[in-house]
């Protein structure tokens, strides 16, 4: 039983530092890469609606989607660039003046 327990308590230290390594990465993206946002489409429609509804980008702000993202690498298997490119698709398409006209 005690083995069981330490196995978890390190699988969750695993889990907790790859959380905190990509929160890191997350937030300092390139945005000199023009190519991030197609790949990042792509890998929006290719990943994600395999087990969703396709949700519009401006469901949520900016802040809101780094987390679900990061939480999303994991459980989907994305790897470090698919959620970096659908990072970006996500917060350029998230357009904060368009969501503002729209609320009007």
């Amino acid at each position: 039983m005690r083995k069981t327990n330490r196995n978890r308590t390190g699988k969750m230290a695993i889990i907790s530092s790859l959380l905190l390594i990509g929160a890191g990465n997350a937030g300092a993206q390139d945005n000199s890469d023009p190519m991030a946002f197609v790949r990042g489409a792509q890998s929006w429609a290719d990943n994600c609606a395999r087990c969703h509804n396709m949700r519009d980008p401006a469901e949520f702000r900016d802040d809101v989607w780094e987390p679900t993202v990061l939480h999303m690498r994991i459980r989907a298997g994305l790897t470090g660039q698919e959620a970096r490119d659908i990072l970006t698709f996500l917060q350029k398409s998230n357009d904060p003046a368009k969501n503002q006209e729209d609320s009007n």
